[in-house]
C-alpha cells in the first residue's frame, strides 16, 4: 500500500515498484486517516508511508496501524533527511526509513528487507543518525512520544487546537495539555521559542510565512 498526499508521486513509484518482480500495489491513500482505514480493508504485506501529509500525518498513522496490527510492516519514504523524523518513525513502529533523494535501487532493497522482517535505513540517514544529537539542547525526537511529536508537527503547521483535536480524536483540553507538556519537555516557555527550536532542529516541513 502506498501512502502519499501527492498523486503524481504515488503514480511514479507505483509504476516503478510494479515493474519489480513479485511486487504489486493493492491500495493507495492520500493521508494518515485513509491509510488506517485502507490498511484494515486491504491487509497489505507492506505499507510505504510518507511522513508529512494533511490531517493525520505519517507518524500518527504508523502508531495507529501498529496498534491494530503489531506485525504490520511499514517503510517510511519521505523527503525529510532529518534524524529526528527517523527516530520518531521507528519509535512509532516503522521498520525502515528511506529518503526520496535515495537512488531507486535503495528503495527496492529497503522494500525487500522490510518484507523479509529486517530493518532498513537509507545510507544518508544512517550517516545522519550516526552524527548524534545536538550538543547542549534537548532534542525533540529524543523526549517526545509519537503522539506528542505529531501534535508538535500540527502546531508548527499553524493548525488550531480544535483542528488538531478533531484530526486526532482528542478533546481540545487534551490538546492544550499536550501543547503544555511539549513545551515543558523541550524546555521552552513560549510558542516563539518552540518555533525557534524547531527551526534549529530541522523540524519545520516548510518555511514560515513572512512575519
Amino acid at each position: 500500500m502506498l501512502v502519499d498526499d501527492h498523486a503524481v508521486v504515488r503514480e511514479g513509484y507505483r509504476s516503478f515498484l510494479q515493474k519489480q518482480q513479485g511486487l504489486q500495489v493493492v491500495a493507495e491513500a492520500s493521508d494518515g486517516a485513509e491509510a488506517y482505514r485502507l490498511f484494515k480493508a486491504a491487509k497489505p504485506d507492506l505499507v510505504i508511508m510518507d511522513v508529512t501529509m494533511p490531517g493525520i500525518g505519517g507518524i500518527e498513522a504508523i502508531r495507529r496501524i501498529r496498534q491494530w496490527d503489531r506485525e504490520a510492516r511499514i517503510l517510511v519514504f519521505t523527503m525529510h533527511e532529518n534524524a529526528g523524523f527517523a527516530v520518531q518513525a521507528i519509535r512509532a513502529g516503522a521498520r525502515g526509513y528511506v529518503t526520496k533523494s535515495s537512488p531507486p535501487d535503495v528503495l527496492v532493497q529497503a522494500v525487500r528487507d522490510v518484507l523479509a522482517g529486517r530493518m532498513a535505513v537509507s545510507p544518508d540517514m544512517s550517516h545522519e543518525l550516526a552524527l548524534g544529537r545536538l550538543a547542549g539542547e534537548i532534542v525533540a525526537a529524543d523526549v517526545l512520544t509519537a503522539r506528542e511529536f505529531e501534535v508538535l508537527q500540527m502546531l508548527l503547521a499553524e493548525r488550531r487546537a480544535d483542528e488538531i483535536a478533531e484530526a486526532l480524536h482528542l478533546s481540545p483540553k487534551t490538546v492544550a495539555n499536550l501543547h503544555s507538556i511539549i513545551k515543558d519537555k523541550l524546555g521552552v516557555g513560549s510558542d516563539i521559542e518552540l518555533v525557534r527550536l524547531a527551526l534549529r532542529q530541522g523540524l519545520l516541513s516548510q518555511p514560515l510565512p513572512p512575519g
